[in-house]
């Protein structure tokens, strides 16, 4: 199968689901103060930000794995749409935890968005692990040893949402912190590879 079409799809899902993120930021009326009305909104902004920062980490290690493939098959079709499944609901479970943020449900909320985070980076990492074992679709000249850096990187960033949706449990609010580190991390991993490859 293309994989321009398996990039290109990717992308636009990726693309679609951070624009979608930003309409949930809403501008404050014209009637009241300007700074008090946008710091009454920190809550939207912070799960801006975390979810952002998420979709642009799985971009990044995303568009790193696909660059050492030759071509795509139907299982990494599968995998791949799979992925963009939960990528493309974290719009809606980003808004689910702001909403409740300060809410009755608080747990509930930052554990849906914990479990929808975690969705899609396990997603993410099964499709890295298929396409580390299928040679078939990797371009010559790449080193086992690249390939199982890739796939081992992220399991540090799954075991820590794992570890913030614990915490979830009983401490929501520091949990939502622990996501903002996770995700920063899983975004910084991949771009501190990309240039020790370049080195």
């Amino acid at each position: 199968m293309p994989l321009d079409r398996f990039n290109a799809f990717t992308d636009g899902v990726f693309a679609i689901a951070i624009t979608l993120l930003v309409l949930e930021l809403t501008v404050p009326a014209g009637e009241g103060r300007l700074l008090p009305a946008l710091a009454e909104q920190w809550r939207e902004f912070l799960g801006y930000l975390i979810s952002f920062v998420f979709i642009g980490g799985i971009w990044v290690s995303h568009a790193g794995m696909t660059k050492l493939m030759r071509q795509a098959d139907g299982v990494s079709y599968g995998i791949d749409l799979l992925m963009l499944l939960f990528v493309g609901i974290l719009p809606f479970s980003t808004n689910l935890m702001v909403t409740h943020l300060s809410g009755p449900d608080v747990e509930a909320a930052v554990v849906i968005y914990g479990v929808n985070v975690l969705l899609a980076s396990l997603t993410l990492s099964l499709l890295m692990f298929y396409i580390a074992s299928e040679r078939s679709l990797v371009v010559d000249g790449v080193a086992d040893e690249t390939l199982e850096a890739k796939v081992r990187q992220r399991w540090v960033v799954i075991a820590l949402n794992v570890v913030a949706i614990a915490v979830a449990v009983v401490l929501p609010l520091a949990a939502v912190g622990l996501y903002l580190i996770t995700t920063i991390l899983a975004l910084a991993l991949p771009l501190i590879q990309l240039r020790r490859h370049r080195r």
